[in-house]
């Protein structure tokens, strides 16, 4: 009998294999199977085998973290090495509560006033509005006397979250094995509230703490874990006396939690009242005046439920880390855990820093659905960390810094096979975009590749008969107003070097004691016969130029430029304002590889937005130059030069 293999899933190569088989036996070496009612049979048996492969193929790949498809075998393989997916992230804004009205002074009940847990207000985001619910209950801070009657004060802020607060109820029956599923989906995991009543207990009971691990746990920590099973919902699970107190017969368990819409709720503003409050004595109480709601930050922050391709990501390097910081993977995983709406982060060593700073990890953060990390979000994060980080090494996280990839195209095409130069462009712009949002590139050590976006230009249309692409890099610089300062802007990438300058490009701003628009230029260092001297060095100054273009310099030793680190250093200077929003003076320099890589702390991100797309009919393709004299005059740029002063 011939060898035969046995790895196809394939029906027509199954079917054959089986011919082959049968072929073996002398009785069926000369069969026409093919030409015999035994061919519905072979039929039938390479289905029914294909089927059978198949599934268990696909048992096999589902058995497998790195393999599994299915969201639930991956929850299922994450929950095995302790990973709990995250959950949807409400929308959180910030508002405050100004002087509630809550009657005579000489009332016994009004010494504070409690804000109730659920609503609190409602809120705006595109004509449509959101319920805002906190999981708490908030206390006022102070009740003062104005005239004979009583205010609450909410001194601090309050923090609201997207979604409606939602309350279950379970009896612990230990007689049966009993399961806590919360019936809802879409919760947000980091409102959920745990309280458990003795038969001999009053109201909610005792509070118990969620954990993600049983580090520091007896018998009578009260103590319960939330896990992810079917359907996206959530299983509470309590100790069982050696880990964890074990529940009582009897016992009432009241699960409080607030169900999200995710992202949608982002961006909400224009709050109106919508909760209630209780005086002293617990009864409630409805305020006669209008409460006055503050808005100090819109709603942001909201995230969809972790998918699929992240949990198989994070969950083994969650697992590896130990629920301790120890190296810059530890920590990456170790932040995605605790701060869920974290899209990047990148951990740099001190040792790593220029100059050292041994004892240090510097941490930057990508949030999703934003670009920087708040105060108060850094402190919750730097207080978490200590959890989980080694003694004596001290967490800073610093703000995002994000190198910019643009380029500058012109595209080339045949006009008789696509005569609309816009909807050509409108199709580059729209294929660079979709490539733009490849994970590849927008992150922590993403990477720009130059030859990709060239293929996929050309790629287009058929029309399109060539592009000449230059890529440049970009950081912004954000500006201190009015107060002498200095500025260092890494790239990460080395600079490309034209001895004729305009190496660096900056957008216009101006500085104290001159009125006219400034640019920052640079001038490379050369040696006395006029070359490039080999430093990489160059010398970077700050100049006008009026109305005719004549260029003066206003600064002429304004920093350095080092091309082969990829820095620009702007000395001590004082900037009054800048032609870009925000402070901002957005610099840009030419890479001297056109691939592009976000090293160390900086966020690549591919600014199809900020490029330049030019759409070039191709003369000599449509006939129009047959002698191809246009071809050396006009029609084609070069792909070298630097240009003018000024980044446009």
């Amino acid at each position: 009998m011939p060898f035969t293999q046995f790895t196809s899933l394939d029906f027509e190569q199954i079917k054959a294999q089986i011919k082959d088989f049968l072929r073996s036996n002398s009785n069926f070496s000369d069969f026409d199977f093919e030409g015999s009612n035994f061919s519905v049979l072979i039929d039938t048996l390479a289905y029914n085998t294909y089927i059978n492969a198949f599934n268990a193929n696909l048992v096999v790949n589902e058995s497998f973290l790195d393999s599994a498809t299915v969201r639930e075998n991956v929850v299922s393989l994450a929950r095995n090495i302790g990973y709990v997916p995250r959950s949807k992230t409400a929308a959180t804004a910030t508002i405050r509560l100004s002087d509630v009205n809550v009657g005579a002074t000489n009332d016994s009940t009004t010494k504070f006033l409690k804000l109730s847990a659920g609503l609190v207000c409602v809120g705006n985001s595109e004509n449509t509005t959101y319920r805002f619910s906190i999981p708490d209950v908030v206390t006022s801070t102070r009740v003062i006397d104005i005239g004979g009657t009583s205010f609450a004060q909410f001194d601090d802020p309050i923090t609201v979250h997207e979604g409606t607060f939602l309350r279950r109820t379970y009896r612990v029956d230990t007689s049966a094995k009993q399961r806590y599923i919360i019936d809802s989906p879409n919760i947000d995991s980091s409102t959920l509230r745990v309280y458990v009543s003795g038969p001999a207990d009053t109201g909610l009971g005792r509070n118990y703490r969620m954990i993600d691990n049983i580090l520091n746990i007896d018998k009578n920590s009260e103590i319960f874990l939330a896990q992810e099973v079917q359907d996206e919902k959530y299983e509470i699970l309590f100790g069982d006396g050696y880990f964890g107190r074990k529940l009582e017969n009897n016992s009432i368990i009241t699960a409080t939690f607030i169900v999200t819409d995710g992202q949608t709720g982002n961006g909400a503003s224009n709050f109106s009242f919508q909760g209630s409050f209780t005086k002293s004595d617990n009864t409630l109480f409805t305020p006669s005046d209008t409460i006055n709601v503050t808005t100090i930050q819109n709603a942001s922050n909201g995230s969809e439920v972790e998918d699929v391709s992240s949990i198989k990501y994070f969950a083994p390097r969650l697992y590896s880390a130990q629920y301790r910081a120890v190296t810059p993977r530890d920590y990456e995983a170790i932040i995605q855990n605790i701060f869920p709406r974290t899209e990047s982060v990148a951990v740099i060593g001190g040792e790593e820093l220029d100059p050292p700073q041994f004892g240090k990890v510097q941490i930057s953060i990508k949030p999703k659905n934003g670009t920087f990390v708040s105060d108060f979000d850094k402190s919750q994060i730097k207080n978490k960390l200590k959890n989980y980080a080694i003694a004596g090494i001290n967490s800073e996280i610093v703000d995002l810094k994000v190198l910019y990839v643009e380029i500058n195209s012109n595209i080339y095409y045949n006009p008789s096979q696509f005569p609309s130069d816009i909807t050509l462009r409108s199709r580059i712009i729209s294929a660079l975009n979709s490539y733009a949002g490849n994970v590849e590139i927008n992150k922590f050590g993403g990477r720009f590749k130059y030859s990709k976006v060239g293929t996929l230009i050309d790629r287009v249309d058929n029309a399109i008969t060539s592009n000449i692409t230059k890529v440049i890099v970009r950081r912004d610089l954000k500006a201190l107003l009015n107060q002498f300062a200095q500025y260092e802007l890494c790239f990460g990438n080395q600079f490309n070097i034209n001895a004729a300058g305009y190496n660096i490009k900056s957008t216009g701003f101006t500085i104290e004691g001159f009125t006219d628009t400034a640019y920052i230029t640079d001038v490379p260092n050369k040696n006395i016969s006029g070359d490039l001297d080999g430093s990489n060095m160059g010398t970077l100054s700050v100049v006008s130029k009026n109305n005719k273009n004549e260029q003066r310099v206003i600064v002429k030793d304004a920093g350095v430029v080092d091309y082969k680190k990829g820095e620009v250093i702007l000395n001590t200077i004082n900037i009054t304002s800048t032609q870009r929003q925000n402070n901002i003076i957005e610099v840009q320099a030419f890479p001297e590889s056109n691939d592009v890589v976000g090293l160390k702390d900086l966020y690549l991100n591919f600014n199809v937005s900020s490029s330049t797309i030019n759409t070039v009919k191709d003369v000599i393709a449509s006939g129009e130059d047959v002698s191809g004299v246009v071809f050396t005059r006009d029609y084609y740029t070069s792909s070298y030069s630097n240009g003018d002063l000024e980044r446009k």
